[in-house]
């Protein structure tokens, strides 16, 4: 099935236009009725269950401490979802004027106007680069698009797609729905392609080169003369795991912070202390 470039999602729930008033339509209210099905700037629109817009931003761990962007929000139903029952502030990004305006509607009848904003723009136009949680529904081709400016973000933002994956950028987890409906989730990994000095292993100062592949990564640790492979290399965000077998045959495991070109954080055998600096 063809999805829109603006997918909306079915509205959680009859909404209560006013306390004795008329309850809106599941796909609409008295001013504009979408039709599933309908064409958009690239597609068409078709609505998504329920359950599983709550598993995604489940899986996001959405809180009250996240600003939540949805590109291409439809009728709202992502961004309102997320401020009425996480506590999130939520911006929806939407190209069709009149499910903009009526996504505006929807919050103000949702209850949650004050926690949620429509934008009427384009995705690749509008800057959300302040989201900690990034939500969307789009095709293959446009999320190949949006995946150079999405690994720009900050570590540690969070995406999640309805159906569609990032090609070659491997989800950190599936997410099901009923009705074998899924979706994926990532999380944005700092940077780390490259060499980095380290102090504070076991034999003291060694040299880590780092090969990257979004989340993942492998290459070598070098002390003095010897070289180990990186046996496993994983970010999460701006955290690196980082295992290797030393000389004696030992895995060491080393967990750090990395900001700015620097790391900082313990080897699990004697929690000692490493630091590092990456080479330019």
């Amino acid at each position: 099935m063809r999805i829109s470039y603006y997918i909306a999602l079915p509205f959680i729930a009859l909404l209560q236009l006013s306390a004795g008033s008329a309850i809106a339509q599941q796909y609409g209210d008295d001013k504009y009725q979408p039709t599933v099905g309908q064409h958009g700037k690239d597609v068409i629109w078709v609505p998504t269950p329920d359950d599983l817009v709550v598993r995604m931003l489940e899986t996001a761990k959405v809180s009250a401490n996240d600003l939540v962007y949805d590109l291409g929000a439809g009728d709202g139903k992502i961004p309102i979802q997320a401020a009425r029952q996480f506590g999130a502030k939520a911006v929806g990004i939407e190209y069709n004027r009149d499910m903009a305006d009526l996504a505006k509607r929807n919050a103000q009848r949702a209850g949650v106007a004050d926690k949620v904003t429509i934008i009427h723009g384009d995705i690749f136009k509008e800057d959300f680069s302040k989201a900690s949680v990034v939500t969307l529904y789009l095709l293959p081709d446009l999320n190949l698009k949006l995946k150079p400016i999405l690994l720009k973000m900050k570590p540690g933002t969070r995406v999640v797609s309805h159906s569609f994956n990032m090609g070659t950028w491997d989800p950190d987890a599936t997410i099901s729905g009923a009705d074998s409906y899924y979706g994926y989730y990532w999380v944005v990994p700092a940077q780390v392609h490259g060499n980095w000095v380290i102090d504070g292993i076991p034999a003291g100062k060694a040299t880590i080169q780092i090969n990257q592949k979004f989340q993942k990564f492998d290459g070598s640790v070098i002390v003095g003369k010897q070289k180990f492979p990186i046996t496993e290399g994983l970010m999460k965000g701006a955290e690196m795991t980082l295992r290797y077998r030393d000389a004696s045959n030992t895995i060491q495991t080393l967990i750090a912070q990395v900001s700015n070109n620097q790391l900082s954080g313990k080897l699990d055998t004697g929690n000692a202390k490493v630091t590092g600096q990456r080479q330019r």
